[in-house]
């Protein structure tokens, strides 16, 4: 593929300079911001995340606010969550879906003040719908894209870097709960959340002028802990079958063809008829692939025989496991076991359906 050519369109971070000083050879587009996808190699970045401690750019993470007397009425009409499940320091996974039950983004949502929600984007302009959603229904609200930028701290020596940095408080934060901790002379939003199972922590950075002292810090700190610049890894994350926005799940599937269906808890929200309504007729499985894997940048038709049974939407090679591991949507009427053929571009590979992802 050719190299990604820069422009006002794309948005640099506060941390893209030292990333491209940590020697990052790849970014790709994600919320029409930069986000760094190899270092090394996406084995050797893999590796390194499961043994060690990495500092990710992930301010492609953006996030919607809203602000007022209705936020948290608007926010329940926003997805099936119950969020009067949710305790206050805790983030939660919601589901946004249309009218039609489809998923138009899967975030992470927290209340960092009283009165206040943040919505913690994945890929996509969810920000049009929720504000199309406030207007039309004469919510009492604002809701605006603050410049909030999150730098994640993964892998297994996580926890003991976040005590370096911001004290042993952050040894009782408990997963998915966030703190505000003093960093320098402000404070930052420290949650127990990211995109790897390796386990880890999101900070939330409100002032620019924090930036660049936190990602020197975690370094400086983390050199015990053999500490690199890295990124979210695909291998990785298809093991640990954590699903991408976008690739894995779209505006075509409901949360509980995406296999998000515990989080579907009340229907007094848009697009709750039709997700009451709802019997699925597909799935999502982790499927086993014999060999290498090409690119995935595409969906792959998985054949059984002359049918085809459904698509592999995220593909990869894992060293840990000798194999190919992939996340496909499957029809209902297939099982884990059934052996089909995986169609990519540069040829044919046999593909397993797998009773559980590998992590």
């Amino acid at each position: 593929m050719t190299a990604l050519a820069p422009s006002n369109r794309l948005r640099r971070t506060w941390w893209t300079d030292a990333v491209e000083a940590a020697g990052v050879s790849a970014f790709t587009v994600y919320n029409k911001t930069l986000l760094p996808v190899v270092f090394e190699s996406p084995s050797e970045d893999c590796r390194h995340l499961k043994s060690a401690v990495q500092v990710w750019d992930v301010a492609c993470e953006r996030q919607i606010r809203i602000e007022g007397p209705d936020a948290t009425k608007l926010m329940q009409r926003l997805t099936p969550r119950d969020l009067d499940r949710i305790k206050p320091g805790k983030c939660a996974y919601v589901p946004i879906c249309d009218v039609n039950g489809g998923m138009l983004n899967d975030p992470v949502a927290l209340q960092p003040f009283p009165g206040v929600w943040w919505i913690s984007l994945a890929d996509s302009d969810l920000a049009l719908w929720v504000e199309g959603v406030a207007m039309g229904a004469g919510y009492d609200v604002s809701v605006s894209e603050p410049d909030v930028q999150i730098l994640a701290v993964q892998g297994p020596w996580a926890g003991d870097l976040a005590a370096e940095v911001f004290g042993e408080d952050t040894r009782d934060i408990p997963f998915f709960g966030f703190k505000w901790l003093p960093f320098e002379n402000g404070k930052v939003l420290v949650a127990r959340s990211g995109y790897s199972k390796q386990g880890g922590f999101e900070i939330y950075v409100t002032d620019p002028a924090l930036a660049t002292p936190l990602w020197d810090t975690l370094m400086s700190k983390g050199q015990p802990f053999d500490i690199r610049a890295g990124c979210p890894s695909g291998p990785e994350r298809i093991e640990g079958g954590m699903l991408s926005y976008g690739n894995d799940m779209t505006r075509a599937d409901t949360p509980f063809e995406a296999g998000l269906g515990r989080y579907v808890q009340r229907f007094d929200c848009i697009g709750g008829a039709a997700l009451r309504a709802h019997v699925a007729s597909r799935k999502i499985v982790a499927v086993e692939l014999e060999g290498a894997p090409p690119v995935c940048d595409r969906e792959w038709p998985l054949m059984d025989g002359d049918v085809q049974a459904g698509r592999i939407r995220s593909a990869a090679w894992s060293d840990e496991f000798q194999c190919g591991v992939a996340i496909g949507m499957v029809g209902m009427n297939w099982e884990p076991g059934d052996r089909l053929t995986c169609v990519t571009q540069d040829g044919k590979i046999a593909a397993t359906i797998q009773e559980r992802f590998w992590k």
